[in-house]
């Protein structure tokens, strides 16, 4: 384990370039209008769910600290879409961002600062020196304690500088749904729709137009009660529960509120909110608290929450975007977008259990408890029984075959289960592309549903698209792929479809999020759709030129001031890697303790992309406190490498310095 530590000399920071300016009033920014003030550069992707966990974070921060500190966000996007200014302004609309954001469309600022991850957080001091460099999140404690210090310091030396910052706030809008999610079909004909821009539920009419009524206050929080008292927080995901369950379990609509971390019962009878798993804090990979602690817990007691097969209320959750009720598990399954993973929730017992993933980013098949997920985001059972998941991150439509039934429904739910990935390449692939599944592209879809006939539309929300997967005909030669059409374009970043079947009409209710309505589209009864190309794309960052053999690897975590590694449930800190090819990597790949690696690099292989996953483990190191406050720092990296004579042999990837 290294314990060297990144600390940058005294390096002015680099000016911030980029195509324009959000949240400024129209002026642009340049680090000399920031000097007096403590700066943190946040880069991030609107796509990222690491992305959005940080904003969230730097909430906190900003209010604490708002006559001194500037935070400034650094949008370098991973997908085309990503890179529309009009897009990256809807964005900075839905997340409240509340602080100034560059456009960096090529990139520029993030090469200067040498980012090589979303998230990543760089902190300038007052006199515009850089003083820190984070990757990942998990990181609020540490700017806690190095923006108090660096407050302290240059108020004694008099550079630091109190007042306004360049934050302008936008005009503010109205309408009856705000960045809308998904939505269900409700008995009497109107429509339950989780209206995330608005932290509420809304009931529509059958024309999907007229509100009916609002669940949910609309303030962002976690508080159960009437309509007008609870609040979310982002809520996504909808599902009914089944008619035979409903007296039991006490509600009718179970939810995914997203950015409470929570699941939530809904009564429609009277609009009341119920908390029904989650513990309101996020799920944090690798830690050792993720489970409430009981009476009798002793310290040998795992609360990691890997293995956890327990009371929903008692383990945290992790960004759950999607719900849907599973015949074959039992159970409901929830798309954990946080830590890209499935689970099962079952309403009658209370209980939740990881069904798949292993908590890597990443497209690996196999069996569920194997599989390789990234940011698992919308749901859809089919008659069959087969669950289909968008995964968007790798851009892919996946499914899982078994998982159950199992006696409780979540004991074993997905020991017998399987992976699969009908459409998708992985992290960097994307497109529009239609024609053979194994040939075709998606980009970053949110939704999927299941059409009459058993093909799958497919939410393809940043081409702006609904696309259709239709799997091989029965009697098709062995080794057939499936077929991918385009049934509709020109939507405003589609998130959610309903399904209308009136004798041989088909309707589509879309969910047109970043248009903030509901769409009809009718279908023909074919259903076969176009077959679209508009090219294939990779997300384009800068390479890192690495020699080939021996190749030392070594990412830098340095506990902040005052905290100590947290060593009391085994080793601190948690290597993985991998790499695309595989055989890009003839010695290092797989999991161990230390940070510090020597990977040796395949000369035949003359480029790749490099898998790293890292973890911290740090306390506060106060002897007088008995049970210290702890925290856990994790980040993924996909570092795309060329393989070639001469070059770097060593890779140095901070974690926290």
């Amino acid at each position: 384990m290294t314990e060297r530590a990144l600390r940058l000399p005294r390096v002015r920071a680099s000016e911030l370039v980029g195509r324009g300016w959000l949240n400024t009033g129209g002026r642009d920014v340049t680090l000399a209008d920031l000097r007096g003030k403590v700066v943190v550069l946040d880069f991030w992707t609107f796509c990222c769910i690491n992305c959005l966990h940080v904003l969230d974070e730097l909430r906190t921060l900003e209010e604490q600290y708002r006559d001194v500190l500037v935070i400034v966000g650094v949008h370098s996007p991973k997908f085309l879409h990503e890179a529309d200014p009009v897009a990256l302004a809807a964005a900075v609309d839905r997340y409240e961002v509340r602080h100034p954001v560059l456009d960096d469309p090529d990139l520029t600022t993030w090469s200067a600062y040498t980012a090589r991850a979303w998230p990543t957080l760089v902190v300038i001091d007052p006199e515009g020196y850089v003083v820190a460099h984070m990757a990942g999140e998990g990181h609020l404690h540490n700017l806690e304690v190095l923006v108090a210090e660096l407050v302290r310091a240059h108020e004694a030396a008099g550079t630091l500088h109190r007042g306004d910052g360049p934050y302008v706030p936008p005009e503010p809008t109205s309408g009856t749904l705000r960045f809308p999610a998904k939505a269900i079909a409700l008995a009497g004909g109107t429509f339950l729709v989780a209206d995330a821009g608005h932290h509420s539920l809304a009931e529509l009419a059958p024309d999907g137009e007229t509100l009916v009524r609002r669940i949910g206050s609309g303030m962002r929080g976690p508080a159960d009660g009437g309509p007008d008292d609870a609040r979310f927080s982002e809520p996504n995901g909808l599902c009914l529960v089944p008619d035979e369950l409903r007296a039991e379990v006490g509600y009718d609509v179970l939810v995914a509120d997203t950015v409470n971390h929570a699941l939530r019962g809904v009564r429609l009878a009277d609009g009341t909110v119920t908390t029904v798993a989650g513990t309101g804090e996020q799920y944090m990979v690798g830690g050792a608290d993720n489970v409430v602690a009981r009476p009798g817990d002793d310290s040998g007691t795992d609360r990691s929450g890997v293995g956890y097969d327990g009371p929903a209320l008692d383990v945290r959750l992790s960004s759950p975007w999607d719900v849907v009720w599973s015949p074959v598990v039992g159970a409901f399954v929830i798309a954990m977008a946080g830590n890209h993973t499935l689970w099962a929730f079952d309403p009658v017992l209370g209980r939740i259990t990881r069904l798949a993933g292993t908590m890597n980013e990443g497209l690996v098949d196999g069996p569920a408890a194997d599989a390789w997920f990234a940011q698992t985001s919308g749901l859809a059972v089919d008659t069959a029984g087969r669950l289909w998941l968008a995964d968007s991150e790798v851009s892919a439509l996946r499914f899982l075959d078994g998982g159950g039934p199992a006696a409780p429904a979540t004991a074993t739910a997905g020991a017998s289960a399987t992976v699969g990935t009908a459409v998708g390449a992985g992290l960097f692939d994307f497109g529009h592309r239609d024609g053979p599944a194994d040939q075709a592209l998606l980009q970053h879809p949110l939704g999927v549903a299941v059409l009459p006939d058993g093909s799958i539309a497919v939410a393809d929300t940043y081409n702006g698209a609904i696309r259709r997967y239709a799997s091989p005909a029965p009697d098709a030669p062995e080794g057939s792929v499936g077929e991918v059409t385009t049934l509709a374009t020109g939507l405003a970043e589609p998130s959610g479809v309903v399904v209308e079947v009136a004798g041989d009409a088909i309707r589509l209710v879309v969910v047109e999020s970043g248009a903030h309505r509901l769409t009809r589209i009718g279908l023909p009864a074919a259903l076969a759709g176009e077959l679209l190309d508009s090219g294939a794309h990779r997300t384009q960052r800068p390479v890192t030129d690495l020699a080939p053999g021996e190749v030392r690897l070594d990412v830098v975590f340095t506990p902040a001031v005052g905290q100590k590694y947290d060593d009391r449930y085994g080793p601190s800190t948690r290597l993985q890697v991998s790499a695309t090819p595989p055989g890009l990597l003839l010695d290092g790949a797989g999991d161990d303790v230390a940070l510090t690696r020597v990977l040796r690099l395949d000369p035949a292989v003359t480029e790749g992309v490099l898998h790293v996953t890292a973890h911290a483990a740090s306390c506060d190191a106060d002897p007088s406190v008995e049970y210290p406050a702890c925290h856990l720092n994790a980040q993924d990296w996909g570092v795309p490498v060329r393989v070639v004579a001469g070059a770097a042999s060593e890779l140095t990837l901070p974690l926290h310095g």
